[in-house]
C-alpha cells in the first residue's frame, strides 16, 4: 500500500489548529505529530498550506430527471468538478418512481455512479408516496446504508406529499433511526401565485421568484418542524433553507430544545434577487427552488451560520446549460422562454462551494477557521451519519484530505471550471484561497490543477445514523 507524508503543513479541524504531519498509510491517516520520518513514504509539501478534511457535499443531484431534460452533470463530471474544488464525498438523491418500490430506485443511482464517480457518494432517498410498503422498506434501507429521506411539500402532483404522509414518514424515522430531509415550501400556494402570474402574461425569469415569496418557505418551515414534534419530536432536516422568515422558524424550534436542523447553500449568501434582473433571458440562470432573495436575507443566513442555527453549507448542485448544443446537451434552460414555470430549476455549484465559503466567509470575518470547516465537512458527516470516517483529520479516519492554499486566488468563471455547464453563477468574482492538492482515500487525485484520479474510482458510502447535537 501506497504511504504518504505530508509536512509542515497547518492542520485545521473543526476544533483544532495546529502544525504537524500527517501520515497516511493506504487509504487510512495512520499518524499524526511533529516530525514524522516513516521510511519509504512519498513526501507532500504543504508549507503554507491548511491541511484540512476534504468537503463534504450533501445535497447534490447529478444527472436528475427534472422539467422535461436532465440534470447536466453526471457523476463523472460532477464529482471530478467537486474534486477540483476541494470536496471528496457527496450524497446525492435517488428518486422514487410512483408506486415503485425504493430498492428499484436505489439501484437506478447505483448503476448511475459505478464505473463513473471519482469521489465517494452516498444516496439519500427522495420518496414520492408514502404506503405501508414504503415505509417498511425505508426500515431496510436504514440498515442498508441509506439513513435518509427527502419528502417534498412543494410541486403538486410531481413531488408534493400532503401532511398526513408526511407525519406517517416522521414517525417511522423516529422508530427506525433515519433522518427526514425536507423540502419546505408551500406547493399550493406557489401554484395559485403561478397560475395567476401566466394568466396575466407575466412570463419573464423573475416571475419565478416573485411566485414563491419568503413567506412561503416560513409557514411550510414551521409546519414541518410542528408535524415533527407531534411525531415525537423528531430530527428533522431543512434542506436549502433560504430566507429570514425559515431561519426564524428553525432558531424558535431549536431553541425550545427540538432537534432542528437546516442548511443553506452558497447561492443565498453571494447572489440576490437583483440578478432575476439582468437582462433578456439571463435571469433565468438563478431559477432555483427556493429562489434568490432580496439581498437583505443574506445577512440574516451568515447569522444563522455564526451562531449554529444554521449547521451545514451545501450546494442543491442541479446544473442545466443555458445554451442548446453545450458539450451534446438539448435544450435545457430555454425550455422556458416565454414561460418562467418550465425554466428546469437548479445551478452549478459543487466546485465553488469551498473556495466561496473561505472567501467570503473566513477572509470576510463573518466565520472562523475552524467553523468553515464544521460547516462544509465535520457537521454534514455527523448529521448524514460518516463521522468519524468522514468529516476530520484524525487517526483510524479516511485520507481524503486537502491542501489548501490560503494565499491563492482563483477567477470563478465558467472559462475554466469543471462543471458541464456553459455559465457559472459568480462569473468574475476573485475569491482567495484554493484546493492545491486533493486526496481521496489516500490517493492524489488532483495536483496543481490537473486531475490525477481515475473514472470509476469512487465508492459507495454505507452510512449510519445521523449523530445529532441540538
Amino acid at each position: 500500500m501506497t504511504r504518504t507524508l505530508i509536512t509542515g503543513g497547518t492542520i485545521v479541524t473543526a476544533s483544532d489548529t495546529y502544525k504537524a504531519d500527517v501520515l497516511v498509510d493506504g487509504e487510512k491517516v495512520a499518524m499524526i505529530g511533529k516530525g514524522l520520518k516513516p521510511d519509504g513514504a512519498k513526501k507532500l509539501d504543504a508549507g503554507g498550506m491548511y491541511v484540512i478534511p476534504g468537503g463534504i457535499d450533501v445535497h447534490t443531484h447529478m444527472e436528475l430527471p427534472f422539467g422535461g431534460t436532465t440534470a447536466s452533470d453526471d457523476f463523472e463530471t460532477g464529482t471530478r468538478a467537486a474534486a477540483f474544488g476541494g470536496t471528496t464525498s457527496i450524497v446525492d438523491f435517488a428518486v422514487q418512481g410512483f408506486g415503485e418500490p425504493l430498492r428499484k430506485a436505489q439501484d437506478l443511482w447505483l448503476k448511475k455512479a459505478q464505473g463513473k464517480a471519482v469521489i465517494d457518494y452516498g444516496l439519500h432517498m427522495i420518496v414520492r408516496d408514502v404506503s405501508d410498503k414504503v415505509l417498511r422498506e425505508m426500515d431496510t434501507l436504514v440498515r442498508d446504508g441509506i439513513s435518509s429521506f427527502k419528502l417534498f411539500m412543494a410541486y403538486p402532483g410531481v413531488f408534493m406529499l400532503d401532511d398526513g404522509a408526511i407525519f406517517k414518514a416522521l414517525v417511522r424515522t423516529g422508530e427506525n433511526g433515519g433522518l427526514i430531509c425536507m423540502h419546505a415550501e408551500n406547493g399550493g400556494v406557489i401554484d395559485v401565485l403561478v397560475k395567476k402570474a401566466l394568466a396575466e402574461k407575466k412570463t419573464a425569469p423573475k416571475w419565478h421568484a416573485l411566485t414563491r415569496p419568503p413567506e412561503v418557505e416560513g409557514e411550510a418551515t414551521g409546519r414541518a418542524f410542528k408535524l415533527a414534534e407531534m411525531a415525537g419530536g423528531v430530527p428533522l432536516y431543512i434542506v436549502h433553507l433560504s430566507a429570514a422568515q425559515a431561519l426564524e422558524q428553525v432558531r424558535l424550534f431549536r431553541d425550545r430544545g427540538l432537534p432542528a436542523y437546516a442548511e443553506t447553500c452558497p447561492q443565498y449568501l453571494f447572489l440576490s434577487y437583483d440578478n432575476y434582473e439582468e437582462p433578456g433571458f439571463d435571469g433565468a440562470k438563478y431559477v432555483m427552488s427556493p429562489p434568490l432573495r432580496p439581498k437583505w436575507h443574506q445577512d440574516e443566513l451568515w447569522k444563522g451560520l455564526a451562531r449554529n442555527d444554521l449547521q451545514v453549507v451545501s450546494t442543491d448542485h442541479c446544473p442545466f446549460c443555458m445554451k442548446e448544443g453545450f458539450a451534446g446537451m438539448p435544450k435545457q434552460k430555454e425550455l422556458g422562454k416565454g414561460d418562467f414555470s418550465k425554466i428546469p430549476n437548479g445551478a452549478p455549484g459543487v466546485e465553488t462551494r469551498m473556495a466561496l465559503m473561505y472567501d467570503g466567509g473566513v477572509v470576510g470575518g463573518r466565520i472562523t477557521l475552524n467553523r468553515w470547516i464544521e460547516l462544509t465537512s465535520t457537521t454534514p458527516a455527523k448529521i448524514m451519519g460518516m463521522f468519524p470516517r468522514k468529516g476530520t483529520v484524525a487517526v483510524g479516519s479516511d485520507a481524503d484530505l486537502v491542501l489548501w492554499d490560503p494565499k491563492a486566488t482563483q477567477v470563478l468563471s465558467a472559462k475554466t471550471h469543471h462543471m458541464r455547464v456553459d455559465y457559472n453563477p459568480y462569473e468574475g468574482r476573485k475569491v482567495r484561497g484554493r484546493a492545491s492538492v486533493v486526496l481521496s482515500r489516500g490517493e492524489v487525485i488532483v495536483q496543481d490543477g490537473k486531475f490525477l484520479g481515475k473514472t470509476g474510482r469512487g465508492r459507495f458510502v454505507k452510512r449510519g445514523a445521523p449523530v445529532l447535537q441540538t
